[in-house]
Parts: structure tokens; C-alpha cells; sequence
């Protein structure tokens, strides 16, 4: 099989919530795949911190910095073929003492920019004659975990939306997928894995016998976005070492 099939030569790649650590990892892996990369953060510093083609910094809990985002990528790259939905917060809480503030927050940035952000693509990609979108959701859009209530509602709202991207779009050519990462070993998740307990459970539980490190993720993403998956939309992708195929939760428990 030649490997042109995942090539993302000459594909202009939108990616936001590149200044993280995945989502740098996704510029890298998609700029070394061939990409034209517009990388966009909370700042515009974040941004090119990423090391994209291009930078953009705005605040996409506002509808209409998601909108002006896509109309400066698209004349400064002149069209995007890929949108990389990445961006995401998250305020560790019990249940009872989350206020309306952090779940509007939460809300906001995990769930209303996918939703505005895709929206604002569509006719561009639609006038290309198709693109792509990649929505990174999560694993705990399917389990239940202490303390990210409204992070997780926010991802299985992303997973939903895919299914409903992607059947609606279909008709003009764009292909809608998402991908659900397990615990991804960043500073970001050390409340998850960063007790002796926890990481003792996760080298127990865990089928491969360790946590995800971001690169891991990149190679599925150049194949939701190139021409490797030509006839795959609507579509979420687990990548969970084996987690799904069987583990204690009991263990997992706050103690």
C-alpha cells in the first residue's frame, strides 16, 4: 500500500487548542505529514508556540471569535480542508460545589465552539468540494469518573454531534469523525494518574500496562483526516491501550 494514502500534502489543517500538548503534538505530526497548519490557542503567543504555518489567538467561548477564526484562516491559507476540533478545559470538581460559572465555561469552550466552530467551516470546505473535520473527544464520554461531571456531559456531546455532522454533511463531501483518548499522560490529567494508587491501578488494569503518551495519538488523526479513510464518517475511535476490552474500576476508586 503506498503511504500516499495518509499523506495531507497540500491540505490546509485548521487545528485549535494547538498551544496544548496534544495539540502541538497534532501540529507536528500533521505538519510532517505535509500539511499547511494555521494553529490557533487563547493567545496568539500559545499559538505559535505550536509551530504552524500559521497563528491565531482568540477566546472561542465567544460564538463570534469561533466565526472570525475560521474567516481569518481561511483568507490567510487561502482555504481549509481538515478542522481539528481540539480545544478543551476542564475544572475538577464534585458534583455539588460546581457553580453555573464553571459549567458554563466548561460548556462553552468543550462543547458550543465544536459546535460553531464546525458550522463556520461548512460552507468553505462545501465550496472546495469537501473536507474534513476530526473532533477530539474523550473516553470518559462513556464512563462515569469522579470530579469531571460536566467535562464529560461536554465530550459525549462532541461524540454526539459527530454522528450528526457527519450525517448531515455527507451530501457535500465532508466527512465528520472523532477519536476518544483514554487518561493521556500530560500535567493536564496528573489528577487522574499522578497517586501512587492510581498509577498502580493503571500498570495493573491497563492491557498495555501504561497511560497513552500524546504522540500516540497523532497517527489516528492523519488517518481521519487523509485519504486512508475515504469511506469512514461519523465515526468515534477508542484509543485505550485495551482499557475497553476489560478492566477492574473498583480499584480505581477515590480513597
Amino acid at each position: 500500500m503506498s503511504t500516499d494514502l495518509f499523506s495531507l500534502a497540500g491540505k490546509n489543517v485548521l487545528i485549535t487548542g494547538a498551544g496544548g500538548v496534544i495539540g502541538g503534538e497534532l501540529t507536528r505530526g500533521m505538519t510532517a505529514a505535509g500539511a499547511i497548519v494555521g494553529a490557533q490557542d487563547l493567545t496568539i503567543e500559545r499559538a505559535q508556540a505550536a509551530d504552524g504555518a500559521f497563528a491565531f489567538g482568540g477566546d472561542l467561548s465567544d460564538v463570534e471569535a469561533c466565526r472570525a477564526l475560521v474567516a481569518e484562516a481561511d483568507a490567510a491559507m487561502g482555504g481549509i480542508d481538515v478542522l481539528v476540533n481540539c480545544a478543551g478545559i476542564n475544572r475538577r470538581k464534585p458534583i455539588d460545589d460546581v457553580t453555573a460559572e464553571d459549567f458554563d465555561a466548561i460548556v462553552s469552550v468543550n462543547m458550543r465552539a465544536v459546535f460553531f466552530t464546525s458550522q463556520a467551516v461548512h460552507p468553505i470546505m462545501t465550496a472546495r468540494g469537501g473536507g474534513t473535520i476530526v473532533n477530539i473527544s474523550s473516553m470518559s464520554a462513556r464512563f462515569g469518573y469522579n470530579t469531571i461531571s460536566v467535562y464529560a456531559a461536554t465530550k459525549a456531546a462532541v461524540t454526539s454531534m459527530t454522528r450528526s455532522f457527519a450525517r448531515e454533511w455527507v451530501k457535500d463531501g465532508i466527512r465528520v469523525n472523532c477519536i476518544e483518548p483514554s487518561v493521556v499522560k500530560t500535567e493536564f490529567t496528573k489528577p487522574l494518574w499522578g497517586e501512587p494508587h492510581r498509577e498502580r491501578w493503571f500498570a495493573d488494569n491497563m492491557p498495555m500496562g501504561r497511560l497513552m503518551d500524546p504522540p500516540e495519538l497523532v497517527g489516528a488523526v492523519i488517518f481521519l483526516a487523509s485519504g486512508a479513510s475515504s469511506y469512514i464518517t461519523g465515526q468515534s475511535i477508542t484509543i485505550d491501550g485495551g482499557l475497553l476490552a476489560g478492566a477492574d474500576w473498583d480499584g480505581y476508586a477515590d480513597s
